[in-house]
C-alpha cells in the first residue's frame, strides 16, 4: 500500500520544548520514555540537541505490550552503544526496580563529588521526558506508588510541569510529552499514530488501521489470523484485510454495505490494548 505521513506539533509542544530548555539547568539526569513496541520512532530527535550533554537513561515503556525478544534485542543495541536502557512496564511494575540502581550508576562521579563536598545527602533530581502516551505519568505514578501525574490514554494530558518525590532520594520533573515540527520518515509518523502518539483525530484511521493490518500481516500473520479469523491472507493488504476483520467480526451498515470505520476503531484498539498479542513494530 501506498505510504504517507502525518505531522502534528499543536502550540502546546513548542510550548513545553521551552520549559525543558528552561529547567535543565536544575537537572542532574534525564530519563527518556520511549515505547519499546516502537523504540525508533519513539525517540524524539530534537532531544539531542535540547538535552545537550545532560547524561540521559532510555526507558522502554509499555515492554508488557512489545514482542519480548524484539525488546531483548534493543537493549543489547543500547549496551553496544555505551547507553544505559531498561524495560519497564508500569502495569505490573517490572523494571521500576531498576530506575533507581541505574540513574546512580550513570551519575555516580556526580554523587561522589557531592559526598566530598558533604552534600550528599541532596535528592537526585531527574526530568522526564517522551513522545505523548509514551506512559511518563504512569510511570511516576508507580514509582510515587500513588496517583501523583495526571494519566490518561490520550495524548496530550500533561500540560505543564510536575515535581513529584519517589523512594530512594530522587526528585521526578514530569515534562509534557512532545513531538517534532516535521516528522521526516512517514513511517515514523504512522507508527507514532498507531500507538497512540498522534491524536486519532487528526489521522485517517482507515487508513491508519490498514497500515497497522499490514505490518501485521507481514511480521505477525498468524497473532491477526488467530485473533481476527482471516483465513489466508497471503495477497491481502490494508483495506481488504479491514473489509475481512468487518465481515467475520458482523460490522454492517445498511444495504449491506460493511463498516469499515467501526472496524478500524477495534483493530487500532484491540492493538493499543494487546489483545492482539505482543507485537513490536520496529526492529533494531
Amino acid at each position: 500500500m501506498d505510504i504517507k505521513g502525518i505531522n502534528w506539533y499543536p502550540g502546546h509542544m513548542a510550548k513545553a520544548k521551552r520549559l525543558i530548555a528552561e529547567n535543565l539547568k536544575q537537572i542532574d539526569i534525564v530519563a527518556e520514555i520511549i515505547d519499546a513496541r516502537i523504540p525508533k520512532s519513539s525517540q524524539n530527535p530534537d532531544f539531542d540537541n535540547l538535552l545537550m550533554e545532560k547524561p540521559r537513561i532510555i526507558i522502554l515503556n509499555k515492554s508488557d505490550l512489545a514482542d519480548a525478544n524484539i525488546s531483548r534485542q534493543w537493549i543489547n543495541k543500547y549496551e553496544k552503544k555505551g547507553t544505559v536502557a531498561i524495560l519497564t512496564d508500569c502495569k505490573s511494575g517490572n523494571g521500576l526496580n531498576e530506575f533507581a540502581v541505574k540513574i546512580r550508576e550513570v551519575i555516580a562521579q556526580k554523587l561522589i563529588r557531592r559526598e566530598n563536598r558533604g552534600i550528599g545527602g541532596m535528592s537526585i533530581k531527574v526530568m522526564i521526558v517522551g513522545v505523548p502516551n509514551s506512559g511518563k505519568s504512569s510511570l511516576i505514578n508507580r514509582l510515587a506508588k500513588g496517583k501523583k501525574a495526571k494519566v490518561e490514554d490520550r495524548p496530550g494530558v500533561t500540560k505543564g510541569k510536575q515535581w513529584i518525590s519517589v523512594e530512594g532520594g530522587i526528585d521526578l520533573l514530569d515534562m509534557p510529552g512532545i513531538l517534532w515540527p516535521k516528522i521526516e520518515n512517514p513511517i515514523s509518523s504512522l507508527n507514532l499514530a498507531v500507538t497512540g502518539a498522534i491524536r486519532d483525530d487528526i489521522t485517517d484511521i482507515e487508513y491508519l488501521a490498514g497500515y497497522l493490518l499490514n505490518e501485521l500481516n507481514i511480521n505477525y500473520k498468524q497473532l491477526i489470523a488467530s485473533r481476527y479469523k482471516l483465513g489466508d491472507t497471503e495477497n491481502l493488504e490494508g483495506h481488504s484485510l479491514l473489509k475481512r476483520v468487518a465481515k467475520n467480526r458482523g460490522f454492517l451498515l445498511t444495504k449491506g454495505e460493511f463498516d469499515i470505520e467501526r472496524a478500524s476503531k477495534i483493530v487500532l484498539d484491540e492493538f493499543r490494548g494487546g489483545k492482539i498479542g505482543r507485537i513490536t513494530l520496529e526492529k533494531p
